[in-house]
């Protein structure tokens, strides 16, 4: 016998940045559509994407670097992480006094949204993370968090750093160590797939549940894409860097020479708003040039897919079984290529050695390799069982309603 949570008042916080959104959008959407009313604390730049899902947008301040600006986050693992904590105490106020007098039963947060979890533990509601990247694994604090910070504990910056975080979580009633609060949630939606997730065997399954990827109908908001007549009976080729790190023209003209006029070949290439089109030179008659794809759409029909390893594309060439080249440019791009290199449907490209040969091989062998296709199809026909945008609302529907994922609300 299953139950069905009354409607709720919930509550979603994140920042404006399209690899922290796009993860969630599905999942509000299915909230709102089963009858919860969903709030969704958002910078402006956000508010429309918000409200198409049906959600309210709750409008914030933030203060940090914008898709706009990606070289503002500087180079060093203390320019990365300082800033949210500074968002996070001039956010805290401003949340604080637009949820006053209409706090919400639960709260959902992206693993950047600290305030988020100050506020649940404020109102006294249950937390939830919905993560759109890997989680901390048994034994990851030892093998990676420590080593990786050490140095950074050790220096004036870092110690400081460490200061205001303490006296931050100090000052919010809030006992917990501030590498543990950033990372170790009291309960969280994995937005990935398990594929995906380093030592996969050794995540607390009690905490972390994988749902992979929550993917609606994207047409409405995204368009499609359609084969050109020219492209019939040929392979699709997608190059894409996302929204962010589209600042390459020495790269897209690197693909141009890599495949254009291969007969064989049609290739789509996404330049974003960073890269001038005239930098890219001529452009061969099989190569179409746009500042901005239905990526997910061309994926479905891609042979191939030339990536920098971001968690929305990796997922979504795996969701699509599509081979991929990972060209990493920054955080956990490295580790996803490293990934998907090491369940065999991939190659990872350093930036430094992606050159006009070096992709075109690439690309080549992985797509001439049934062993490739099969492995694509397996992670695929895999990724389809761990129940997406649907899975993911009834766990948040069981925690609203204390109790066991059976009991939660089912079709």
């Amino acid at each position: 016998m299953t139950t069905t949570p009354k409607p709720a008042h919930i509550a979603m916080f994140s920042i404006a940045a399209a690899g922290h959104v796009n993860p969630s959008i599905e999942v509000i959407r299915e909230l709102v559509a089963r009858g919860h009313r969903v709030s969704y604390a958002i910078p402006a730049a956000y508010a429309d994407k918000i409200a198409e899902t049906g959600a309210t947008p709750v409008i914030w301040n933030s203060a940090l670097p914008t898709d706009e600006d990606p070289d503002a986050w500087g180079t060093e693992l203390i320019d990365n992480i300082e800033p949210f904590l500074a968002d996070a105490v001039q956010a805290l106020p401003q949340l604080a006094a637009a949820f006053e007098g209409d706090e919400p039963d639960l709260v959902l947060h992206d693993i950047t949204a600290y305030p988020a979890r100050v506020l649940a533990h404020r109102w006294d509601v249950p937390a939830v993370s919905l993560s759109p990247t890997l989680v901390a694994w048994t034994g990851y604090e030892e093998e990676v968090g420590e080593p990786m910070t050490a140095e950074l504990r050790a220096s004036e910056r870092g110690k400081a750093y460490y200061d205001r975080f303490r006296a931050w979580l100090d000052e919010n009633g809030i006992d917990e160590d501030s590498d543990r609060f950033v990372g170790r949630p009291r309960r969280s939606v994995v937005l990935i797939p398990r594929a995906l997730q380093p030592h996969a065997d050794r995540v607390d399954e009690a905490v972390y549940t994988f749902v992979g990827a929550c993917q609606g109908d994207r047409s409405a908001t995204q368009g499609t894409w359609t084969r050109p007549a020219a492209a019939e009976g040929k392979k699709v080729l997608l190059v894409s860097f996302g929204s962010t790190f589209t600042k390459q023209p020495a790269f897209y003209r690197a693909c141009l020479e890599a495949f254009g006029d291969l007969p064989d070949w049609h290739v789509v290439l996404q330049i974003g708003k960073f890269t001038d089109e005239a930098e890219l030179g001529a452009v061969p008659a099989n190569v179409e040039v746009h500042r901005w794809v239905p990526q997910l759409d061309i994926l479905r029909q891609a042979d191939a897919f030339i990536t920098h390893a971001g968690t929305g594309g990796c997922q979504e060439g795996l969701a699509t079984g599509t081979p991929m080249v990972a060209v990493p440019q920054a955080v956990d791009q490295f580790g996803n290529a490293d990934m998907l290199a090491a369940l065999g449907v991939a190659r990872h490209v350093p930036m430094a050695e992606a050159d006009a040969a070096t992709l075109r091989e690439a690309v080549l062998a992985l797509v001439a390799d049934p062993e490739v296709a099969a492995r694509a199809d397996r992670i695929r026909r895999e990724m389809a069982t761990e129940g997406g945008t649907r899975q993911a609302a009834d766990l948040i529907e069981a925690e609203l309603s204390g109790a066991e994922l059976s009991g939660a609300r089912t079709a």
